[in-house]
């Protein structure tokens, strides 16, 4: 959606908006924030060791950040189309990804090759400081045959890997060294993975993006407020906002006396951040996700100044496998970095009289709509959704809004089967006090 083109119309008694200046407060150091990373550096070529540079799939470190003063690496997992299928040709004008996992991840070379397929040079971090157990590939076709991603207990701790991304290092890590913090590691890591991408003789540096799903997601929206050389970029499940809504981590993140709290909020909150991203995002999430609830996602999507869309689909399952499926995170990418066909673009939405509108624009048109809602109130998590039909006439999707409707969104499918949605509506008995 095209920023400063949504509107509501005088009639719209009964939506709640959440503005961006709910940020405020900390959000006015924002440009401190962002020197925390310094771009020069981290934009220049890093330092690698190739630990296999022969597997259809490559394993090596990238230098990281120091540490207690002391230097670090990351692992990677790298290939490209010819590498994949062991061929000596020359590549060039390959597009690039930088790919970020979630809570209990790692590298995951099934994720790479997943993106190679797609012809794209990819690249996954563990960013936890360990390394995974390589996978096996078929001696006849150079596919995985067998791949250790998930099995945590086969992943071994690098020598000198950067923080754990445990629990304690992700909420409880305010210790006035803001260079000892996981985000700051992890940011610079997706940033020097970046970097080595685009240092590619076969990679186009101005074809790249960035994707992560869960925590991933979460730094996702972190690297590409800070890193604009990406030219798209996609979290699933993560957002900011932790700290105040509904999301699992807010217990923990209070765990924080008063000053630290304020300290994870400012640096460690994609909040803080967000209103500098001129990337063009695509927020991918579902609607009784515990982890990003919908409110927090919805707040983190208001931030974003520049080109932004977002998928909301009733309930989406939170995990890397479904996280990784919905093929419009392919067609949002294609389109920012090949010129393929996008996804429906949204450049306004209405209320009147009951009735729930969107405007299009774009060169792909709708097929077909519903409008998803809920008339539950209560956790978001717990909430049951429904969807009626919507119609569609020419650029104008609408629905009646049925009574008694607490939060609700039109979801849009296009003439080639992706769908894009609506930012969420709260009514304003939503998140009424019980």
């Amino acid at each position: 959606m095209l920023p400063g083109k949504r509107r509501f119309l005088a009639s719209c008694v009964i939506l709640l908006i959440w503005p961006a200046c709910s940020w405020s407060a900390e959000g006015r150091k924002n440009a401190e924030v962002l020197r925390r990373w310094d771009l020069h550096e981290l934009s220049k070529t890093p330092q690698v060791q190739w630990l296999d540079d022969r597997s259809p799939i490559q394993s090596l470190l990238i230098a990281g950040e120091s540490l207690n003063g002391k230097p670090t690496n990351v692992f990677a997992y790298f290939s490209t189309p010819a590498r994949l299928k062991r061929k000596t040709e020359a590549e060039s004008d390959l597009p690039g990804i930088v790919l970020l996992h979630g809570g209990g991840g790692t590298a995951f070379s099934h994720w790479v090759q997943m993106w190679v397929d797609r012809g794209y040079a990819a690249i996954a971090l563990d960013l936890g400081g360990k390394r995974p157990k390589a996978p096996e590939f078929d001696p006849k076709t150079g596919r995985i045959h067998r791949h250790y991603d998930f099995q945590r207990e086969d992943r071994v701790r690098l020598e000198n890997g950067g923080p754990l991304d445990d629990h304690d290092n992700k909420i409880l890590n305010v210790d006035g060294d803001l260079g000892n913090d996981w985000q700051f590691h992890a940011v610079s890591a997706a940033i020097r993975a970046h970097s080595f991408l685009r240092s590619l003789p076969e990679v186009d540096p101005e074809k790249t993006a960035v994707t992560g799903i869960s925590w991933g997601g979460y730094l996702t929206c972190m690297t590409a407020s800070v890193d604009q050389r990406f030219k798209a970029a996609v979290p699933v499940y993560g957002c900011g906002f932790l700290y105040d809504g509904e999301s699992v981590q807010r217990a923990s993140i209070e765990r924080n006396n008063a000053q630290q709290l304020s300290q994870w909020v400012t640096y460690n909150d994609p909040s803080s951040l967000l209103p500098y991203c001129k990337v063009p995002i695509l927020f991918v999430n579902g609607t009784n996700d515990k982890h990003y609830p919908l409110r927090s996602y919805s707040r983190s999507y208001s931030l974003v100044p520049g080109e932004k869309a977002i998928r909301i689909e009733v309930g989406m399952q939170h995990s890397h496998q479904a996280g990784w499926k919905p093929p419009e995170i392919q067609r949002f990418i294609d389109h920012k970095l090949l010129g393929k066909p996008g996804l429906c673009e949204i450049i306004e939405t209405a209320i009147n009289n009951r009735i729930f509108s969107a405007r299009l624009a774009g060169e792909v048109t709708a097929k077909s709509a519903t409008l998803q809602f809920t008339r539950d109130s209560g956790a978001l998590v717990s909430r049951r959704w429904l969807t009626v039909p919507a119609a569609v006439a020419g650029d104008i999707v609408s629905a009646r809004v049925p009574d008694g409707a607490t939060i609700w969104c039109l979801a849009i499918v296009d003439e080639l089967g992706g769908m894009i949605s609506t930012d969420v509506v709260f009514s304003e008995s939503a998140f009424k006090k019980r």
